[in-house]
């Protein structure tokens, strides 16, 4: 079992009403969810509630934060909940589908991480990332909630096994995009306001999905990589 964690973070209650942006993401990641799903890093179920359809075979979280399961644990009771990192999963345990929503961002040595995460797919497995984009506009808010850095595309693809071929890689959110560039040099937040995250998913969001298509996803705030197990 893997040491206690706490989560530094506060943003995830702020993060929770951002439904246009999840309902954005689950567009893209439909596709891949099938089977037996492990959600790394699942905080208090913002995303499952969202992404799980019911048609998957099994949705297992996992979380390390013991206070976060708690909440966890009431917020998606009939899912498997697991306290604890992948290296507390059981060795020789797969899944169809692992999703890291904003997570890996978390993790100092995120090498490691891609490996184990390709040792617990099973064959034909898709493993889907979604992180913060371009380490050119870390800013007070990735230092507030523990993140160690931001990516880019030529980053994920420089984590990649042998064993993982990649699937998709896009950049999201073009407009959002501004909003951070802003934050950086003008605001520097820590956390942004209800309001803000209010105006950034209602408005921004939505104009993003036309802006995104239009740009064939080059441009963005996030990236989203997915690869399978070959």
């Amino acid at each position: 079992m893997s040491e206690p964690y706490e989560y530094v973070g506060s943003e995830l209650e702020l993060f929770r009403s951002a439904v246009n942006w999840k309902k954005t993401l689950r567009q893209h990641i439909q596709p891949f969810l099938k089977g037996r799903v492990l959600e790394v890093g699942a905080g208090i179920g913002g995303t499952t509630a969202v992404f799980r359809t019911g048609r998957e075979d099994s949705w297992t979280c996992l979380e390390p934060d013991p206070s976060l399961v708690a909440v966890l644990q009431k917020n998606v009771s009939d899912a498997e909940v697991i306290t604890g990192i992948l290296a507390d999963v059981a060795p020789g345990r797969v899944f169809d589908s692992m999703i890291y929503i904003d997570v890996m961002e978390h993790i100092e040595n995120d090498g490691q991480e891609f490996q184990h995460a390709a040792a617990h797919l099973a064959p034909g497995g898709h493993l889907i990332v979604l992180c913060p984009a371009h380490q050119s506009l870390y800013s007070p808010f990735d230092k507030s909630v523990g993140h160690y850095r931001r990516y880019s595309k030529s980053m994920f693809r420089a984590l990649r096994t042998d064993d993982l071929s990649e699937t998709r890689m896009i950049y999201l959110d073009s407009v959002g995009l501004f909003a951070s560039i802003a934050n950086k040099w003008l605001l520097s937040q820590s956390l942004p306001t209800p309001a803000q995250i209010a105006f950034w998913d209602n408005c921004l969001v939505r104009a993003s999905r036309i802006s995104d298509w239009i740009l064939r996803y080059s441009v963005g705030k996030s990236v989203l990589g997915v690869w399978q197990k070959i």
